[in-house]
Formats: C-alpha cells, structure tokens, sequence
C-alpha cells in the first residue's frame, strides 16, 4: 500500500488493521439481523417482514484508502448474502488484488468475490448497462457520483454514493488549544491529507485566533516529508503529479487573492516538485477562493476567525457539500447547540476521527447519501420483504 499510494508505513498498518475490523465486526453483525413481526388485524393472519440480499452488488473505491474503503463495502454486503463485483481505482489495484487473493486463500467459493481492474469508464459502462447488478456503492469525486446516480437510476439500481467534502474544523474560545492543534494534524495532514473529512477551513473564534495561530504554526513545522518506506517521516508523496497541481493551484489562487503564507508554500531542497506538496497554513483567505469554497485533498489548509455563533454557521452551511465537521469546545450546551445547527451528515466534538466500524459514515446534501459502517452499513445492502400470511 504505501508503495502505490504513498502513506507512510505506520499508516498503512492501521489501515489494514482497520479493514479487518469491518471483516471481524460484520461477521458478528449479521447474527443480529432481525426481521419483524407485524401485529395483525385478524387472528387468522400473520404479517412478517424479512430483509434479504440485493443480489450483485459492484463496489467503485478510492486510491485513497485502498483497503479499508474496499472493505468496508465487502464485508457488510458479503454478509448480507450478495455476490460482489469489485472495481479499484486504476491508481492502486495493488492493494485490491492483494485482499482478493488473501480471500482466495481462504476458501471464498467461486463467483462470490470479483475483481475487475482497469480504465473506469469501459468497467462503469458495463456495470450500470447490466441488468445483473443491482446495486451500485461508490465512494469518490461528486462529479462521478452524480453520474453514477443519474445513470443507475435508469435501470433502477440501487446507487449508494459517498462524495466528497469541505469539512470545517470549529474552535470555539473555550477549547482546548492544545487538544484542537493535535488533532487538526491528525485530521488534515495524516495521508497527506488526502481525505474526504479532512479538515479544510479552520474556523477560530477570534479570542484565541492568534493563540492557536502559533501552535499550529510550530506543529506544522515538526512534519517530516520523506518516503513513506522510511519510518521517519509524517508526510508522503502524493498520490499522483496532478494531485501536486490541484493543490498547488489551490495555493496560487488563494494567494491572488490577498492570502498570506503563514508556513510552507515551498519544499525543501531534495524533494521531488511533482510528487511532494508543503504543509501549508494560509490566513486572509477570501470567501470565494478555491482553498475555502472547494475539497483540497492535500496538505493545505485555511485558518480564519469568527466573531459570532451566527456567523459561524451561515458561513459553513452555506457549502454544498455536507459530509465532516469538527467542533472543539468544553461547554456541553455550545456542542448540543451547534452539533445540531451544522448541516453536515457527521460532526465530532473534541476529536478527529469518524472512521469507526460501529459507526454509520455518510454525508448529506452535496455530499451524498446512503451510509457506510455500523448497522445502517448493512441494512444498504439488504432489502426488505413483507410476506402476509393467511390460514
């Protein structure tokens, strides 16, 4: 994985590590899918309601977590009784091939698990023009979710989709500075930033701006950047050169309109250009720059202050997208208050993670639908059969 992804090796163990959880977690799971029964009017008849597989199911994942994001399709809807079509992204088959074979060798019958590798649009044709496969779940750009959506929907396919994100990192000025510095780093500099939920506007309440300012400054520059093969670094290559240009575009845009650098902007001597991109902190970014209005996915970041409650709010519900927020505050009426205000299908207090297998993941508005994780993960890729029983 950190060969053809590039996240350092530490990270790519726990990505393994979290895939095999979705494996271990819906394998209990599935024991506890219950149907109902219905009272009925009459004593004479029975109303049951039972939930069964959808039948083939083609799952389209991300480079970005090339493991974890195939798994936590697979293993919910292998549990539930469907056959899987599984399509990678061209950028990391690798990893794809690698689960694949482990679940050859494990005695998976044949037919149940499918791997198909290769150009996206001759595969995606394929898979929304058969009347074979019934459901589709797809994690990656809007763009192609929209298409996706659009396209299934002509043959009636379920189409579950998982886009992409603007997430807001919310810090109010009773929140614990440190505590909010540690975890924006985990949050938007892991997998150099390459996430969906990654944090990209940094949102401080102008008490404690330039407080926080500084510590996150001096944190940002502790990251290492080197070869994830090393050990000894926090930050790896990109994806791909075209990441390092969307990125650094974002930079550039940002900076034309009146942004300022506050810390990164160039790489140090010895790094490849087209493969690396600088932690990067920017302040006085403009409302309608790319870095505030679109999904960065790099290590680049906006940090700006709010003066008010209300302000806050109309500005990040404002996005069309709905997926992650972060909000750091120790007042529990500020976190029920604005938790419930955000219009974003997760937000988590205090903390930088939603990647839990017990947990639903999944957006709203722009961001998509369905939900991956958790029980709501499973009840995706089942569907639901009332029988009516008379005797």
């Amino acid at each position: 994985m950190t060969l053809e992804q590039g996240k350092p090796i530490g990270e790519a163990v726990g990505e393994v590590l979290w895939g095999a959880d979705y494996l271990l977690w819906y394998a209990e799971e599935i024991r506890r899918s219950n149907g109902t029964i219905v009272p009925s009017d009459s004593l004479n008849t029975r109303f049951y309601l039972r939930r069964r597989a959808r039948g083939v199911v083609a799952c389209i994942t991300p480079w970005n977590f090339p493991n974890a994001m195939l798994l936590r399709k697979i293993a919910p809807a292998v549990a539930a009784g469907n056959t899987i079509v599984a399509k990678p992204a061209e950028e990391t088959p690798l990893s794809a091939i690698k689960i694949f074979e482990v679940f050859h060798d494990a005695g998976f019958p044949a037919g149940v698990l499918n791997l198909v590798c290769g150009e996206p649009a001759p595969i995606g044709d394929v898979i929304l023009e058969s009347p074979d496969v019934r459901q589709i779940s797809f994690t990656g750009s809007t763009a192609v979710g929209r298409m996706l959506a659009e396209r299934g929907g002509k043959t009636l396919k379920k189409v579950t989709v998982e886009l992409g994100g603007v997430a807001p990192f919310i810090v109010f000025p009773d929140a614990d500075i440190d505590v909010a510095v540690s975890n924006l780093m985990a949050g938007k500099f892991a997998n150099q930033g390459q996430s969906c939920v990654a944090p990209n506007r940094v949102m401080v309440h102008q008490d404690i701006y330039d407080v926080f300012l500084a510590a996150a400054t001096k944190a940002v520059s502790a990251l290492r950047l080197g070869h994830g093969t090393g050990g000894d670094f926090e930050v790896g290559p990109m994806i791909s050169p075209e990441a390092v240009t969307r990125v650094n575009a974002q930079l550039e845009d940002a900076k034309s309109r009146g942004a300022k650098v506050v810390i990164g902007g160039s790489l140090p001597a010895g790094i490849d250009p087209t493969r690396w991109c600088s932690p990067t902190i920017l302040t006085n970014a403009h409302k309608d720059s790319l870095v505030t209005c679109e999904e960065t996915f790099g290590p680049l970041v906006a940090v700006e202050a709010f003066t008010s409650e209300e302000e806050l709010l109309s500005s990040v519900n404002a996005s069309e997208s709905g997926l992650g927020a972060y909000l750091f505050t120790k007042d529990l009426a500020t976190a029920h208050r604005v938790s419930e205000a955000l219009e974003y299908g997760m937000v988590v207090i205090n903390g930088a993670s939603f990647g839990y297998v017990q947990t639903p993941f999944g957006g709203t508005k722009g961001s998509g639908d369905g939900r991956e994780g958790g029980q709501d993960g499973l009840l995706e890729y089942q569907e639901l059969q009332y029988i009516n029983m008379n005797f």
